[in-house]
């Protein structure tokens, strides 16, 4: 009698791993897909890194013609307030016609040295966004620039589809403590951009917030961005040229939900 039990109870026990192989096996399928699917994000965000930071190198010994390639071909570009220029050539063009052709000179000095990145892809891992900071140490002395960039993956390999970079502050040798300027002249130097710039803003003492591309990570609420930050530390409370530079770039909304480009 007690041979049958144990006989019967092995069977029940054997039945019930059969039964229940198929869903084990799909079980460790699925977390061999997650895990893919891990990995494959973490290397994409490396990659978006890994791109950016070339592009300061490439910035620093005016190597512009490398520096294009790692553009898509319907790029945008917009640094500091001059304007946007559209697609791969005019990112080419403006780079040799505003700050001399390929090749570092003799007494040139223009290091791009890049911070802060916080890097986030989309969830079908075609796009990609960055927002860090700069800090350009040049012969014309010292600049801020802050960037909000989109990439994108083509046939397996990323590239910058939009490079926003405007200035926080822009000054001379003496430093931002006794002189600051205006960093965001759209016709200060050829070539003329594409388009005019998305944004009027204003740089140091005033300052302009750009929309962040990601939720507060602990809340998962969006930045609000109030357009009377813009401008605000331009001058006293009250005055004349506070309520006139308060005026200036207040087309800026704020939020911005994550997986999309900051606004136009």
């Amino acid at each position: 009698m007690m041979t049958r039990t144990h006989f019967a109870a092995a069977l029940l026990a054997a039945s019930a791993l059969i039964g229940a192989a198929p869903a084990l096996a799909q079980s460790s399928a699925e977390k061999l897909e997650d895990l893919d699917k891990r990995i494959t994000r973490l290397e994409d965000l490396n990659a978006i890194e890994r791109l950016q930071r070339a592009y300061g190198y490439f910035v620093d010994k005016s190597q512009w013609v490398p520096l294009s390639e790692l553009f898509t071909d319907d790029a945008t570009l917009e640094i500091g307030g001059k304007g946007l220029f559209l697609g791969k050539k005019r990112v080419l063009e403006y780079m040799q016609k505003a700050f001399g052709m390929d090749g570092t000179k003799a007494g040139s000095l223009a290091n791009h040295m890049q911070f802060q990145t916080v890097p986030d892809i989309s969830a079908d891992g075609k796009s990609g966004w960055i927002r860090s900071r700069a800090f350009v140490m040049s012969n014309g002395g010292w600049g801020l620039p802050l960037y909000e960039n989109e990439y994108r993956k083509e046939n397996g390999v990323w590239k910058i589809s939009r490079l926003t970079g405007p200035f926080t502050m822009y000054t001379g040798w003496e430093g931002w403590g006794k002189w600051a300027m205006n960093n965001t002249w759209p016709d200060k130097f050829d070539p003329p951009p594409d388009l005019p710039p998305s944004t009027v803003y204003l740089t140091y003492p005033a300052y302009y917030i750009i929309p962040y591309h990601y939720p507060n990570p602990v809340t998962g609420k969006a930045f609000p961005i109030l357009k009377s930050d813009i401008g605000a530390h331009a001058g006293v409370p009250g005055s004349k040229v506070q309520e006139e530079w308060a005026k200036t770039g207040r087309v800026v909304d704020g939020t911005q939900p994550i997986g999309e480009p900051p606004k136009e």
